[in-house]
């Protein structure tokens, strides 16, 4: 989803404010207009993520209030359009007013451009992440509607199963445990023409070494203690359809052997029986594990290795997928309300913030886990990031690129200062601006040259 169209809309009739905001909102590019009239032509010309706007604009010839009825006005236009308004000191009612009737924010007069400036960078962020999770909604027609993509690289996955399903290929999926490798599996399964059979799936490190070959093979009856009757393995019972072999990097390497004997002949012997059984399966598996290494080391079979890998896909972690947290999370928030009969409406600005800023190193199903508790335990209508734990580390979300930006050409300035020992016309031709530019980033900086 392309954020391009951000930019912001100043709806303010005062010509002295008008030319200090001009002044101090230089980095947002701003576009301006005195009346609502003006204003609603702005929207339709430059669409702007948010709008600044002045409630104390004069009525208009019939008396109308005309800052209530722009902000309305501006909403029906564009209702994403995130508007600040702006209220004289200690005009709380207008404020609550405003709000009510669809207002995203408010800051008070006098001007302060500090606060001014996070109340700007937290709505341009909040308008992003929605416009990423509406981009998301409208890929939903996808056959892949049971995976969030909307980063590069997970679309490319998505391009890649559409393109293996309807194939036979043995695929092997990697990546860390709680990417959604089944959920790629399962993909492969319901999009090939083998939709229709069983989707049969076996966690290879969560069955005992000494079970694992009976559960995968089956077994006749009395070939072992306890085999009271004959019983098809997974193999078996998956035929015409999917089997997925998860952790497969956990498989003992003499059952490895089988397995390969089974992927080259595409037969299988019950446990305690002398019969091949033919099997029509199709072969899915998985691994968090680094198989190369395992190799190396003797711990997995190398033929084995290139039989399953006709096909990979590797599942990048959430912390890789760039704007995909927040689309998870609202997905799992209502996956959520509906498992635990709750009517929580969504996250606030701030938790948003937090999803998309922290790592992840449990993968989605941290992000779900954290979820399921913040439903079950929030005492409000909305998540904010202490439901979710994640107030401490709200602090450590990176810079947005506007911040990065910003802080890049103080460290040039305060760079090109010291090199040219405060002597302004050098800094300047060591910058390569004017000195008039020179002065105006100084200031814009604060950063004094006495």
């Amino acid at each position: 989803m392309s954020t391009e169209r951000q930019g912001l809309l100043v709806v303010e009739d005062d010509p002295g404010l008008t030319r200090q905001l001009r002044w101090s909102l230089e980095k947002y590019e701003p576009v301006f207009a005195e009346t609502r009239e003006q204003a609603l032509n702005m929207v339709r010309q430059h669409s702007p993520a948010v709008v600044l706007q002045d409630l104390g604009l004069p009525p208009d010839a019939n008396g109308i209030e005309e800052g209530m009825t722009c902000l309305q006005n501006i909403l029906a236009l564009a209702p994403d359009t995130k508007i600040i308004v702006a209220t004289g000191n200690g005009d709380q009612t207008s404020a609550v007013r405003a709000i009510g009737l669809g207002a995203w924010d408010f800051y008070q007069k006098p001007l302060d451009v500090d606060v001014l400036d996070i109340i700007i960078d937290r709505a341009l962020q909040i308008w992003t992440l929605e416009q990423e999770h509406k981009a998301l909604q409208r890929s939903m027609s996808s056959p892949l509607s049971g995976l969030i993509a909307s980063s590069q690289n997970m679309l490319k996955i998505v391009r890649l199963v559409e393109k293996v399903a309807p194939t036979n290929a043995t695929t092997l999926i990697l990546g860390e445990t709680g990417t959604g490798k089944e959920v790629i599996a399962r993909a492969l399964h319901e999009l090939s023409g083998r939709s229709k059979g069983r989707f049969v799936a076996i966690n290879c490190a969560s069955i005992p070494e000494t079970l694992l070959e009976s559960e995968l093979f089956g077994f006749e009856k009395g070939a072992f203690t306890g085999a009271i009757k004959q019983t098809p393995g997974k193999i078996e019972t998956a035929d015409k359809g999917t089997l997925f072999l998860d952790e497969i990097g956990d498989m003992p390497l003499e059952l490895q052997a089988k397995l390969l004997r089974f992927l080259q002949e595409r037969v299988v012997e019950r446990l305690g029986g002398r019969t091949e059984i033919p099997v029509d399966v199709r072969i899915l598996c998985a691994t968090h594990r680094d198989l190369r290494e395992q190799i190396s080391t003797g711990a997995f079979r190398e033929d084995l290795y290139y039989r399953i890998s006709e096909i990979v896909i590797d599942m990048p972690p959430v912390r890789e997928r760039n704007g995909d947290a927040v689309p998870i999370a609202q997905a799992l928030l209502r996956r959520a309300n509906q498992q635990h009969g709750r009517a929580i409406r969504g996250f606030t600005p701030d938790a948003m913030i937090a999803i998309q800023a922290y790592p992840w190193p449990g993968n989605v199903r941290e992000i779900e886990n954290r979820i399921n508790r913040a439903v079950i335990m929030a005492e409000g209508r909305m998540i904010d990031c202490e439901d979710l734990g994640l107030a401490e580390d709200l602090h450590d979300a990176p810079p947005t690129l506007r911040e990065a930006r910003e802080n890049a050409e103080r460290d040039a300035l305060e760079r090109a200062l010291n090199v040219a020992a405060g002597n302004l016309t050098r800094a300047a031709e060591l910058l390569g601006v004017s000195r008039p530019t020179l002065y105006d980033l100084l200031k814009r900086h604060r950063i004094s040259t006495d």
